[in-house]
């Protein structure tokens, strides 16, 4: 494997200005690699409701051998695909051995190596994958697969790079990227003192009713509502109050 070549893909994928450039400097040095397929998936949280869960609805990028996706859905193997639940608990790239030796006793192993044979016949060998974070846990993956290939250290580290940068970089181009980046309220936890005064506000108190129930000064109770504000991002107080309702930090 040239590890140049994915050095210069790191750039290439910035340099792109379409989703389809992104996708196809990703498979020419994929199969450069010598990977003949590969996924660029987005997870899907798993839905108790959802029977048959269809892994190839979240794909990004891909190219598998003719039918595999079918019987894949058909035969609802990703109920027990022990890549994917390896994924769920994996923080480092992993090759598929490692996901099948970590459920060598699970109650579903046989319907595992069965799904491993199915996935051989159809030139899926080998493969690894390399998980994609975000804040709130795994974002997405890409998966490769093929003949088995021997990676170093290096070039999975490289591999994991570009994983995230075609990940990132598609949905850029796709104008997806910032509204996963965004700020949530629940990655900026109200202190039991804001909730306090959020639900005295709610209730229509002024400053000085606020205080004079907490017992501190006027201008600590300010200086939380400020604070409230920027992390609601709210212009004033009765809209900080209208996005607590909405949002039900308060009811």
């Amino acid at each position: 494997m040239n590890i140049n070549s994915l050095i210069q893909l790191l750039v290439i994928l910035e340099e792109c200005s379409n989703p389809e450039a992104v996708v196809t400097e990703l498979e020419q040095i994929l199969r450069g690699c010598g990977f003949e397929y590969y996924g660029l998936l987005r997870h899907v949280p798993q839905n108790p409701v959802q029977q048959n869960p269809d892994p190839w609805a979240a794909a990004l990028a891909g190219r598998w051998p003719e039918q595999w996706p079918q019987i894949y859905t058909a035969k609802k193997y990703a109920l027990i695909d022990p890549m994917v639940r390896y994924l769920a608990h994996a923080q480092r790239p992993f090759r598929w051995r490692e996901a099948m030796a970590a459920f060598h006793k699970d109650a579903h192993q046989r319907r595992m190596e069965q799904m491993m044979v199915d996935a051989f016949g159809h030139g899926l060998e080998d493969g690894y994958i390399f998980p994609i974070h975000g804040r709130n846990g795994i974002l997405a993956s890409l998966s490769l697969a093929g003949k088995p290939i021997e990676l170093s250290p290096v070039e999975i580290a490289l591999l994991e790079a570009v994983a995230r940068k075609a990940f990132w970089r598609l949905l850029d181009l796709k104008g997806e990227a910032q509204a996963m980046e965004t700020v949530l309220l629940a990655d900026t936890p109200l202190t039991r003192r804001e909730m306090e005064i959020l639900h005295y506000l709610a209730e229509g108190m002024t400053s000085m009713e606020i205080s004079k129930m907490l017992k501190i000064s006027n201008h600590t109770v300010d200086w939380y509502m400020n604070g409230l504000q920027d992390k609601l991002k709210a212009k004033n107080r009765q809209q900080a109050v209208a996005l607590a309702f909405r949002h039900g930090l308060i009811s």
